[in-house]
């Protein structure tokens, strides 16, 4: 029986001098936690890294790749930062208090009731003829998709989940059960 385990990671910390522009790149602690997790990670059998387009998580998957010579990586659309935001019609599901805080995300990383994140889901969480490890390095708010479709649970709850930086969350598919959370945020290597 196979089975796909995809380690999720969100980026290093950023140069806190970009002001959080989508071209900052890492702070001198964010390169320190992408090494550190590349040495963690060295050994796991890896098919690819998957990685965001923008600069902190380019530069974050360079730094762990240089742990895991082999495995090819490349910029993939599918991890790049998105908020899940309820259309009009769905914002009943979300609770009241969240509402007016959607108004604040910007227009780039809107992805009006998911349907980019249930893409990637879908994309990813497939179960071929042999075991595949796949590392994407990518933002809090995928991650917190990723664990929220995993676990079931209702389609806010993504909001309640924060991922430290450069920490590890493992999803996992089988052929023979549902999708399962192995761990999450495990920041032991940090």
């Amino acid at each position: 029986m196979a089975r796909t385990r995809l380690y999720l990671v969100r980026h290093g910390e950023q140069d806190p001098a970009s002001d959080h522009a989508p071209t900052g790149g890492l702070s001198p602690l964010g390169r320190e936690q992408a090494d550190r997790l590349g040495r963690r990670l060295g050994t796991v059998p890896f098919t690819a890294v998957h990685h965001s387009r923008l600069t902190r998580a380019t530069q974050t998957a360079d730094i762990v790749a240089g742990h895991l010579p082999r495995v090819p990586r490349h910029a993939c659309d599918y991890v790049v930062d998105r908020t899940p935001v309820p259309s009009p019609g769905q914002l009943s599901a979300y609770p009241d208090r969240w509402h007016a805080w959607f108004d604040g995300v910007p227009a780039d990383e809107r992805d009006e009731d998911a349907v980019a994140l249930r893409a990637a889901v879908e994309h990813f969480g497939v179960v071929g003829e042999k075991d595949r490890d796949e590392l994407l390095v990518t933002h809090n708010f995928v991650i917190g998709w990723f664990v929220r479709h995993v676990l079931d649970a209702p389609v806010w709850q993504w909001m309640s989940l924060n991922q430290a930086h450069c920490a590890i969350t493992v999803v996992q598919w089988s052929d023979d059960r549902p999708p399962a959370l192995i761990s999450f945020n495990d920041t032991g290597h940090l």
